[in-house]
């Protein structure tokens, strides 16, 4: 409909940057005239007419005619006249400078200036002042600290450039290095700040400014009054009130409407109208802000009778009415309206226009549209605001091309409504050339803009971006407070994203998911459930990254059973054929021990590099290593490459299942096949893979033949491995290898300790508690934990937190443990590493974590139910045997997810075969 070409161009060329297409080919850097189609005003015929007939002409005649051309945008004409004029002089090369700047042609203005046989300090501002209007900071500033001498303006124009462009940091420091200022230094400071919505700091210039003497003007006024808008102070609306009757200002009609506009702004809608009555004089402009306001209090009646008041009603306070009616839904008052007014502005059809879209008439508002005689930027803006409030994103944002390229700089309002368009439909490409065209409009630093800017970003999922624009903004909406939690979460700041979170006027779903996902990344997973099922509670409806954070914290936990209720959440929310959601539910399942995440990578239609990656993790965790070699080969089979996380996976499971010679040759293919440089993590793989196989010294020599630096963790695979096989011999040497690398993981002291114990050498295991205590290594202590209906209990030796049940929990250990040595076990006391008495011992093999929390598991659950424990480190060689135990006498199946891998015990068996 507006675009009469079969189809529309290339974005990269509707979004071009707006040059001169024709060019005087004697002088390329000059616009052609073209005589056929421009006429000179008859103010400038006549001017040179009357310059031509001089008998005499002085440098002033000259510059006078020189200027006129350039004001009137006729470069050609001017640099003709310059280049015929002999008696040049300062002024005369900094009027073509200025000129050649003026029209954007700052490059051509540039090499007047370095042509220039002197300059003075107007001549060094003028250029100064081209680079600032033309948005090259960079080349201002430099010229700038170039300067020989230096006057208030100069200082002014490159402050202005810098307010401009909303970098108030750099402002404000050259604004403290002025040692003379002016009303307008101070002027340019405080609009700065208004303009980027930083209203307290420009009250505070505001102040600073009124406390130096220099008196304010009403154009400070009425920046002031701004600023006092942003800050929603009646309190302070009364001061500026006060400052303006003491400098006589109160009675200007512009000062006093903006402070009628004060009071509105703050909601104060009685002392606007007792302000209003009181107004010693008014213009049309004071009417029609009192007539908005009431309407859009939904006093429309008190609006009518103002504006039945008005004896004269101009075409402004019809326009208002209008618009007044419109928004309370009575569009044909409107209409009226309209149709009284003899010649309608610009600004009265943009209204009408609004109206129209604003109650869904998107074919009255595209008539009105096109029936328009003259169109501004409002009423491009007008109408794709229409279209993106009536879900018509991708005309909105056709449109907004044809604005760009009938010349026409689009408005803020523009921009923000085609960057939501953008943000609808997901066009972040589209978006990211609007984001161009607010930095060369220096439009980004407006609020509105920002929020689009932030809004679009954050949709289509580009939060970095999201947050630079954010930087710059202080008046926010949701979005961008959002953008902050989800900042500041991500750097680890959560107790003041929960602060942000709890400040928001108003949540969306995307505000619960940041909170909730940075509760999960600090791993609070109770905070995060609790904010979860609140978030339900509010009536909101939970999104795709909701619940793939909570399946990560589900799986992470071991928490099975949340994880199935989110599972059929999923479902009704019709998320399951969702790939990103798939994949975290293969994920959670896995981490849980659950083979039914295999059951849903079976059932997907479309598979991505990550779902093959979370099935191979899965399966080395579980110790399914030959399903792991087949879930490999079908990979390639289907002709998805793998990757370094995909060889990770497989390694581990080979390594978990003792597949020695299939680990060999999957870590050879990895860059013989597909040209993958093993990193430290894969053979980290192979030296866990080689010594969990008794293969020690073939590890030891891996590790110092490999073409990577060796860190802490593969000697520690290899410390573990020696302790395994009891090899004290090559552990000391592992041992002594990391303690001179300056390890401080516990692990390490933990294992030699652990192998010194084993072999009776107590005085060495001293040793190595004083070396722990001298470098400050603590020993992390082991943790099970066992999911109960929703809730998760923690044990660990000594526990104290279940005072109350302790004894019930005592009471049936001890029973089992008189049932399994009844059939001819012992406890295992080598796994008891502490100088005490063997019936001591046993005592603390008893109360290992993992026994106290299965205990808790028999007694709370149903006969036959199955119970599954997580724990942080590896569990014990004497527990492993008391697991398999109890999975026979009380017909149980155990699941034990360790720091390594999972153990499925199921009548009297793992599924480890005793090989972990």
């Amino acid at each position: 409909m507006f675009n009469d070409t079969a189809s529309s161009p290339p974005y990269s060329l509707i979004l071009r940057p707006f040059s001169v297409t024709a060019r005087n080919p004697f002088h390329p850097s000059l616009p052609m005239q073209q005589e056929a189609t421009r006429t000179l005003p008859t103010w400038l015929t006549e001017a040179r007419h009357l310059f031509d007939s001089m008998s005499q002409r002085d440098s002033v005649s000259w510059n006078s005619m020189i200027t006129a051309y350039t004001q009137s945008g006729l470069l050609q004409e001017a640099q003709m006249l310059f280049d015929a004029f002999h008696g040049k002089n300062v002024r005369t090369w900094t009027i073509l400078l200025t000129g050649y700047a003026k029209h954007g042609l700052v490059n051509e203005a540039r090499v007047v200036f370095e042509s220039m046989p002197e300059r003075n300090v107007v001549s060094w501002n003028a250029m100064i002042s081209g680079y600032v209007r033309n948005g090259r900071l960079n080349c201002a500033r430099e010229l700038f600290n170039q300067m020989p001498e230096r006057n208030i303006a100069s200082w002014n124009s490159i402050i202005t450039g810098y307010c401009r462009c909303g970098m108030m940091y750099e402002a404000r420091e050259l604004f403290r290095q002025m040692q003379e200022r002016n009303y307008l230094s101070w002027m340019v400071m405080i609009s700065g700040y208004v303009q980027i919505s930083e209203y307290l700091v420009a009250w505070y210039f505001f102040f600073m400014m009124f406390r130096c003497g220099v008196k304010p003007g009403q154009a400070v006024l009425v920046v002031a009054l701004s600023a006092v808008m942003g800050l929603n102070e009646m309190r302070l609306i009364e001061n500026l009130r006060t400052v303006a009757m003491k400098t006589g200002h109160e009675g200007n009609v512009i000062v006093g409407t903006e402070i009628l506009n004060a009071y509105t702004r703050n909601g104060s809608l009685d002392h606007a109208f007792k302000y209003f009555e009181t107004m010693q004089e008014r213009n049309e402009y004071s009417c029609t802000t009192m007539i908005s306001v009431f309407s859009q209090c939904g006093r429309l009646n008190d609006a009518v009778a103002l504006y039945e008041r008005d004896t004269e009603k101009s075409v402004a306070t019809r326009t208002t009415m209008m618009t007044a009616y419109a928004q309370n839904g009575r569009i044909s008052e409107a209409r009226c309206i309209f149709d009284e007014i003899e010649r309608p502005n610009v600004v009265t059809w943009n209204a009408m226009l609004s109206g129209y879209a604003q109650n869904g008439m998107l074919e009255e508002a595209k008539d009105m549209f096109l029936r328009m005689p003259e169109r501004n930027a409002a009423s491009w803006a007008a109408m794709i605001s229409g279209f993106v409030q009536n879900g018509h994103s991708q005309e909105a944002i056709k449109l907004f091309t044809e604005l760009h390229r009938s010349g026409t700089f689009p408005s803020h309002s523009g921009f923000t409504s085609a960057l939501f368009a953008c943000a609808n439909i997901g066009d972040v490409g589209m978006g990211r050339q609007i984001h161009t065209l607010t930095i060369k409009t220096i439009g980004q630093f407006n609020s509105f803009v920002g929020n689009g800017l932030i809004s679009m970003y954050a949709r289509c999922k580009n939060t970095e971006d999201a947050s630079q624009v954010f930087s710059t903004m202080t008046a926010r909406d949701c979005v961008p407070w959002n953008s902050l939690i989800l900042g500041l979460s991500e750097n680890h700041m959560l107790d003041e994203a929960r602060k942000t979170f709890e400040k928001m006027p108003k949540r969306d779903v995307v505000s619960w998911t940041a909170i909730i996902s940075a509760y999960v990344q600090a791993g609070q997973a109770d905070t995060a459930f609790t904010l979860f099922l609140e978030m339900l509670a509010r009536g909101m409806k939970p999104n795709q990254s909701t619940v793939t954070s909570l399946l990560s914290t589900c799986g992470n936990l071991g928490a099975r059973k949340f994880g199935e209720q989110i599972h059929c959440l999923v479902h009704k929310l019709g998320l399951v054929s969702c790939l990103f959601v798939c994949n975290a539910l293969i994920t959670m399942y896995l981490k849980c021990g659950s083979l039914d995440g295999l059951c849903i990578f079976e059932e997907m239609p479309d598979r991505d590099i990550v779902t093959w990656n979370a099935v191979l993790a899965g399966c080395a965790q579980n110790g399914l290593g030959k399903e792991a070699v087949n879930i490999f080969q079908r990979m390639e089979a289907t002709g998805v490459s793998p990757n370094g996380i995909s060889y990770l996976g497989l390694l581990c499971a080979c390594s978990h299942a003792g597949l020695v010679d299939e680990g060999w040759a999957y870590f050879n293919s990895m860059s013989q096949g597909y040209g993958i440089t093993p990193l430290v993590y894969h053979y980290t793989c192979m030296v866990d893979l080689l010594g969990r196989a008794g293969q020690l010294y073939e590890a030891e020599t891996l590790i110092e033949n490999m073409p990577v630096k060796p860190d802490s963790v593969i000697w520690e695979a290899l410390l573990g491995a020696c302790r395994i096989h009891r090899e004290m011999k090559l552990g000391q040497r592992v041992a002594e290898k990391l303690f001179k690398m300056g390890t401080k993981r516990s692990a390490t002291y933990v294992l030699l300790s652990n192998m010194y114990a084993s072999q009776g050498m107590w005085e060495k295991v001293r040793e190595i508690r004083e070396l722990m205590k001298e470098r400050r290594v603590i020993k992390e202590p082991g943790i099970s934990w066992v999911q109960i209906k929703n809730k998760v209990h923690y044990f660990q030796m000594g526990d104290k937190a279940h005072d109350d049940e302790i004894e019930d929990i005592n009471s049936t250990l001890s029973d089992l443990y008189r049932r399994f040595r009844a059939t001819g076990y012992e406890p295992d006391t080598n796994f008891v590493f502490h100088d005490v008495e063997e019936e001591q011992k046993r005592d603390e093999l008893l109360y290992h974590s993992e026994k106290l929390a299965v205990a808790y598991g028999i007694i709370h659950t149903p006969n036959g139910t199955p119970i599954q424990i997580l724990k942080n480190l590896r569990i014990c060689g004497d527990c492993h045997s008391f697991m398999k135990f109890i999975s026979s006498v009380a017909h149980r199946k155990i699941i034990i997810r360790d720091g390594k891998r999972f153990h499925h015990f199921q009548d009297g068996l793992c599924s480890c075969g005793d090989y972990w």
